[in-house]
């Protein structure tokens, strides 16, 4: 298998241990930590040059400190030269806001998939994509409806290549 890292979010590291032992790889070493102002701070833990990243984080729990982590995570990896970032999220942030419903509403999800463009992922895996990969060109998404399905993508992927 090519050069793959894989590393954990807070908000699922059980999942992310399961997706590194499924592909028999090793979590990669981050360490996340909180200001006294609360403000998030990711240290990537090793090299990323020239890897292909996944970081498995979801936007449940307390979706915002999950999201602003995610695409710190995807920043720091992208500063540090890694060749392709993938974000790893079952469950999309603000997904249910995907459309305009009223005159002034914002469309919440096309925000988020803004900033993960911005930040420097290359790819999304989400769950239950509904209209979030028409919001950025600058990305690649990929749906699926089961860890199970995640599994045999990434083995698919590495096995033709």
């Amino acid at each position: 298998m090519p050069n793959i890292k894989i590393f954990s979010g807070s908000s699922h590291q059980d999942l992310s241990q399961k997706v590194a032992d499924r592909l028999g790889l090793e979590l990669g070493k981050v360490v996340t930590k909180k200001f006294s102002n609360q403000e998030t701070c990711v240290e990537i833990g090793e090299s990323v040059r020239g890897e292909d990243v996944y970081i498995v984080q979801s936007g449940c729990g307390e979706i915002n400190d999950n999201l602003m982590e995610l695409l710190i995570m995807i920043n720091a990896c992208k500063i540090a030269s890694a060749s392709r970032v993938t974000a790893v999220i079952p469950c999309f942030p603000y997904a249910r806001q995907d459309k305009k419903d009223k005159s002034r509403a914002p469309i919440s999800a096309k925000l988020v998939a803004n900033m993960l463009s911005v930040s420097g992922a290359d790819h999304i895996i989400t769950m239950d994509l509904t209209k979030c990969a028409d919001y950025s060109a600058n990305m690649t998404w990929g749906e699926g409806c089961s860890l199970c399905q995640f599994f045999t993508y990434i083995l698919e992927l590495y096995d033709s290549g």
